[in-house]
């Protein structure tokens, strides 16, 4: 079994790496949303057109051996666009159901908040409830399942906010940011032939990624650090600057991706300093702030650096 986990661990460290040929400067967001996917959990990706979004999904994606599903999101665009739709068959005299998009293994969602409340609605239950529900009739999705959903900011035109319902289903928040002038110009070389995504191949086959998933829950997490986690968590509960903190869910995401997180970095066990880096990205999008709080200038990630600067980190002789 330490053989196989050894292997794994290879396999992961080679999707890093597929993802780096093809994304100059984006370790950083590499690695995040390969603990998402670790993690069982789902990634919204934010950020202006244009830096990359989109083929860091493709990306990963190709570094998988499973099936990939992209879903174009704008205005027109149906909930049965997305979860598929029942057509009746003259011949067999019955109504047969055509899956959509959604029933891929990764799924992109591309532009998610070009479209209407509702059709973003219709991804809602399959990313927490792992299968949907069309006419009436349950249907499951296939595993692993994984939704990797982009965004342009909230202040471009024909853009939809998304319902904290639903933004609360993405385990993390990235942001991809411009590149560095050198970072530019390594990109333009490598893309003045042949796009580097073309040279890449996968690593890693469905199977394999679900048993990686599954050491993933085998992660050692001690008491304080949960303990920690719930006093982050508590915090935006309590703060002054936050009219709605982070639910239950917002704890058991933030363990799960330290969880992952630990893995990818070869260890078996979760460090606060793990939990201390990740809060940011798994907190700052489940919170809503006062009006007050914007008016004087403040954001979301803003005050979960606060907060975790002011939590008390558990040192090592408190995790006996």
């Amino acid at each position: 079994m330490m053989q196989e986990t050894a292997i794994y661990h290879e396999r992961v460290e080679k999707v890093l790496a597929n993802i780096n040929k093809v994304m100059i400067g984006k370790e950083e967001a590499a690695t995040l949303s390969l603990v998402a996917l670790l993690a069982q959990g789902h990634v919204l990706l934010e950020d202006v057109p244009g830096v990359g979004k989109t083929m860091l999904v493709r990306t990963l994606a190709k570094s998988l051996d499973c099936d990939f599903r992209r879903i174009q999101f704008t205005p027109d665009l149906l909930p049965s666009d997305v979860t598929g739709v029942s057509i009746y068959n003259p011949k067999e005299m019955e109504f047969e159901f055509r899956g959509g998009p959604i029933l891929g293994n990764i799924v992109l969602a591309d532009e998610i908040n070009r479209t209407s409340p509702k059709t973003q609605s219709a991804l809602l239950e399959g990313m927490e409830e792992k299968n949907v529900t069309v006419d009436g009739n349950t249907i499951p999705l296939k595993q692993p399942f994984f939704v990797m959903a982009t965004q342009n900011p909230i202040e471009y035109e024909g853009t939809y906010p998304l319902p904290e319902a639903q933004l609360d289903r993405f385990i993390l928040k990235l942001k991809m940011g411009y590149p560095s002038i050198e970072q530019e110009l390594r990109m333009l070389e490598l893309t003045s032939k042949d796009h580097p995504i073309e040279s890449i191949s996968s690593v890693i086959n469905r199977e394999e990624l679900l048993s990686i998933q599954e050491e993933v829950k085998d992660v050692y997490i001690d008491k304080n650090v949960q303990r920690y986690i719930i006093s982050l968590v508590t915090g935006t509960r309590n703060n002054a600057a936050i009219y709605l903190g982070v639910s239950p869910r917002g704890s058991i995401s933030l363990m799960k991706a330290a969880k992952a997180y630990a893995y990818i970095h070869g260890r078996d066990y979760v460090l606060p300093d793990d939990v201390k880096y990740l809060a940011p990205f798994v907190l700052a999008h489940r919170v809503i702030l006062t009006s007050e709080a914007k008016y004087d200038g403040l954001t979301s990630n803003k005050v979960i650096e606060k907060i975790v600067k002011d939590t008390h980190i558990p040192i090592r002789k408190e995790f006996n």
